[in-house]
């Protein structure tokens, strides 16, 4: 029993990780307090984390796991013997989130193939693939240096996970205390340039989860050198 708990406990771990980077401040400026949607939003990253480690495709499939959550909620009777079917649900989901990496790893290898055959991008000796959009006038930093910068990271889907820039403001470490794309690629930038990265996952969170970010993900930045900012 306590084997399967940690299940949906894991589920509802990664579906949090991200929204807790938010400040108290950005919380209250931008989310309405009021249950109904807190439960709401709860209920939606729970199906977010489900989409997105299941192989569901049909209307069936979708129906079945919300009447499922369903019944549970309003304490009614599993329509299923659940010690039987268990071990069938942990299966279920090892194997699904197997065949979801898998899926995502062949798009990703496929659009990093052609990213690399564009004579506009430069490919770094990590595998990053990088494309310089606007070229720099100022100095380029070392992995020691301190830079700001400004950033929006997305998915190759298009989904945004980050953005200082909807933030109004800049964002400010060591270079080598960030991931390895961006250790890497801003070396090759200046100050006042932009480029896009695309970082494959052994460049960025690899196979852990962070938040929207699922594991092996190839990621996509939209990056502004602003400052390096040596003393």
């Amino acid at each position: 029993m306590k084997r399967f708990l940690l299940l949906p406990l894991l589920m509802l771990s990664a579906c949090f990780v991200f929204a807790q980077e938010q400040t108290a401040q950005e919380s209250a400026q931008t989310a309405d307090a009021s249950s109904e949607k807190v439960l709401y939003s709860l209920g939606y990253l729970l199906g977010e984390n489900l989409k997105n480690n299941l192989m569901l495709s049909s209307e069936d499939d979708f129906k079945a796991v919300s009447q499922g959550m369903r019944d549970a909620l309003l304490n009614r009777n599993s329509q299923t013997n659940l010690e039987d079917y268990k071990p069938l649900v942990e299966k279920r989901y090892r194997e699904d989130t197997t065949a979801v990496m898998n899926k995502r790893k062949l798009e990703q290898d496929e659009f990093l193939k052609e990213a690399k055959k564009d004579k506009k991008n430069t490919v770094l000796s990590n595998g990053v693939v990088m494309r310089v959009t606007k070229k720099g006038k100022g100095k380029s930093p070392k992995a020691s240096s301190l830079v700001k910068v400004h950033y929006e990271g997305k998915l190759l889907d298009g989904t945004e996970f980050d953005s200082s820039i909807k933030r109004g403001k800049p964002a400010e470490f060591p270079l080598n205390g960030v991931i390895a794309c961006w250790t890497s690629a801003l070396q090759e930038m200046k100050e006042g340039g932009k480029a896009t990265l695309y970082c494959p996952p052994d460049t960025a969170y690899g196979n852990a989860q962070a938040g929207p970010i699922q594991p092996g993900s190839l990621l996509v930045f939209e990056v502004e050198l602003l400052d390096v900012m040596d003393k």
